[in-house]
């Protein structure tokens, strides 16, 4: 058993010292050309020896300005998208905890036996009084 660990081990460091790295440039490059229709997918992945879910991944990263491009419109609306869908769950959560404390100081008035004036009928302004 130790030994196959030990070959395990070995296996990894090999994998991990081979794994190569790519520059940005070379990856702008090979995803501008296939962005012009020179070349497809599968004859980029086979010229480069990379996979295909590397491709797209480039192209994803290269749509938003990653590779020291301007971003693609679509991948600049997209980011736009992403953050202002983070800026809604943020406001969400707000809006609920300060709801949530509302409900929880009108009770405590209620059970004080006090008025907070807030979702209280009489407290509105066109709950009675004088009218002009």
């Amino acid at each position: 058993m130790a030994g196959s660990e030990y070959n395990h081990g070995r296996r990894k460091d090999l994998a991990m010292r081979n794994q190569r790295s790519f520059s940005l440039e070379f990856k702008r490059q090979v995803i501008e050309e296939l962005l012009s229709g020179e070349s497809g997918p599968a004859q980029l992945c086979r010229r480069h020896n990379i996979t295909s879910s590397l491709l797209y991944h480039w192209k994803k990263q290269y749509s938003r300005g990653k590779f020291n491009n301007e971003p693609i419109e679509e991948g600049a609306l997209r980011d736009r998208v992403e953050k202002l869908e983070r800026l809604v769950g943020k406001l969400t959560l707000e809006n609920e905890l300060l709801k949530k404390g509302l409900q929880y100081s009108a009770s405590l008035s209620r059970r004080n036996g006090k008025s907070s004036g807030f979702g209280d009928a009489s407290a509105s302004p066109s709950g009675g009084g004088a009218s002009l």
